[in-house]
């Protein structure tokens, strides 16, 4: 599609919204001039989602789509995709995408029900949960700037740094309420040497939190967790759940207080 002067590579439409998607693709590693050209069709076209796939993204162009994501709130989306060639035995090879930067608020699943109009009332509670501890998160303690809460049953918040680490508010399966850091990003490797040199200051963190955590290195699985649990569910009553959330805000402001300067030591 032509914006002037450029050539867009693909021009597409959401399913669901309607809304107009640009989609640029580079080969190699990022660069500003992409980042560029990727503004101005955005731009061109009005684009309620922009997607940016490369084979490798530079820590401040992911930074950069983060950064766009915080002031463009839910009119504008962007995203940055890693693209990676599997072959699995002999089998023909496939894409695999690896997505390293999306809005805060958004998960595909959750945003098309949501506009769909197709959530449920357990979904709905789960979002009437989830708004009072977000907006007790960004206007008393300037936790997080995101604004809207989803109708899901966990959220995470960036942890400050590119690499996929966050804290996590969740009401798990089996009555568990849990907070905790969650550590994903697109090398498995990495997010094991975080959590283990984590790990090395077991005894200090759980003395500076006050309580003992589970500690979920998750062999089996890319992601690695460091959590605490407490008793706690969606069907509870509503003063249960002003609990379960009061705890929640209390923790999560724990965790950043003591995990915040050894993520920016190890991270960095």
């Amino acid at each position: 599609a032509q914006v002037g002067a450029f050539k867009l590579d693909v021009r597409a439409h959401d399913a669901n919204t309607k809304g107009e998607v640009v989609i640029e693709n580079q080969f190699g590693n990022t660069d500003h001039s992409h980042l560029g050209q990727l503004l101005t069709y955005a731009s061109g076209f009005d684009a309620h989602a922009v997607v940016w796939i490369a084979e490798n993204f530079r820590d401040e162009h992911r930074e950069a789509l983060d950064f766009l994501n915080h002031r463009t709130g839910e009119d504008t989306q962007f995203f940055g995709v890693e693209i990676e060639v599997w072959r699995i035995g002999s089998s023909l090879p496939a894409p695999h995408f690896n997505v390293v930067a999306t809005p805060n608020e958004w998960r595909t699943q959750t945003v098309r029900g949501s506009r769909s109009g197709n959530v449920s009332d357990r979904r709905e509670r789960y979002r009437a949960f989830f708004q009072p501890l977000m907006d007790t998160l960004r206007k008393n303690h300037r936790f997080t700037n995101a604004r809207t809460a989803q109708p899901q049953n966990w959220y995470y918040f960036s942890a400050g740094h590119a690499q996929r680490v966050q804290y996590e508010a969740t009401l798990a399966s089996g009555r568990r309420a849990r907070t905790g850091l969650y550590i994903d990003n697109t090398d498995k490797d990495w997010n094991k040497n975080l959590f283990d040199n984590l790990k090395n200051y077991q005894v200090e963190i759980e003395s500076e939190l006050g309580e003992p955590l589970e500690w979920e290195r998750l062999d089996d699985r890319r992601a690695s967790r460091i959590a605490v649990y407490i008793d706690g569910s969606i069907d509870d009553s509503e003063d249960k759940l002003a609990v379960t959330r009061t705890w929640m805000v209390e923790h999560l402001l724990k965790f950043k207080e003591v995990f915040g300067p050894r993520l920016d030591e190890l991270v960095e």
